[in-house]
């Protein structure tokens, strides 16, 4: 396998977050990093049965199934890193007013805080899975969006912008089930606005015209 093709775990230095301990963090990175694991195992199959000449059904049922198991784990890893990137020690709790962020999710809700609502609203649904505030990169407008199981529920083509872990692993040491809503409250307290800012992108249509 070619191994500009292997990906490696990235490093994330969160000790000390609010509402987030420190034990949540270690296993949440060994789960992280199993994806990882997986992502290249699976790439590598692939390369496996693509270098085999005869196709037999056996071979072709295993091929199909290693395809789908790849947006899994492929989605898994490259969740948790936008997640673990959005968080940061001594965090603000809300956005500058006068950044991108803010004036999107005000163009898009009305107010920052019908924004914050909508996405919290999200986070508590029942079931496992993600909370995720997109972006419309045609006209800029922002969407929180529920994703099950990493590949499911994707908004195809819009850019990730703020990613909360709501599976449980992200806050059972810490929390009851039940109690969901205080670790999206302890998530508000450790968001870097900063790097959610610096995903916001220039939108490619502005009232319905190309923009310039």
């Amino acid at each position: 396998m070619n191994t500009q093709r292997l990906y490696q775990a990235k490093q994330f230095n969160l000790s000390g977050l609010k509402g987030i301990s420190d034990a949540t963090l270690e296993m949440h990175f060994k789960l992280y990093e199993g994806y990882v694991k997986e992502t290249n195992r699976l790439l590598e199959i692939t390369d496996e049965l693509n270098r085999v000449e005869s196709k037999t059904d056996e071979q072709n049922v295993i091929y199909s199934e290693v395809r789908r198991r790849l947006g899994f784990e492929f989605n898994g890893m490259v969740l948790h890193e936008y997640y673990f990137d959005n968080l940061m020690k001594n965090g603000t709790g809300e956005p500058e007013k006068n950044s991108r962020f803010y004036h999107s999710a005000v163009d898009t809700f009305g107010s920052f805080e019908a924004w914050k609502g909508d996405f919290t609203r999200v986070g508590k649904m029942r079931g496992i899975g993600w909370a995720i505030c997109f972006q419309d990169p045609l006209n800029g407008s922002l969407v929180n969006e529920w994703i099950t199981l990493h590949e499911i529920g994707n908004l195809a083509g819009n850019r990730p912008i703020l990613v909360m872990d709501v599976w449980e692993h992200a806050f059972l040491l810490d929390y009851k089930p039940a109690e969901r809503p205080k670790y999206i409250e302890a998530f508000f307290s450790n968001i870097n606005w900063q790097m959610v800012n610096d995903r916001i992108g220039e939108p490619v249509m502005i009232r319905g015209k190309s923009a310039q």
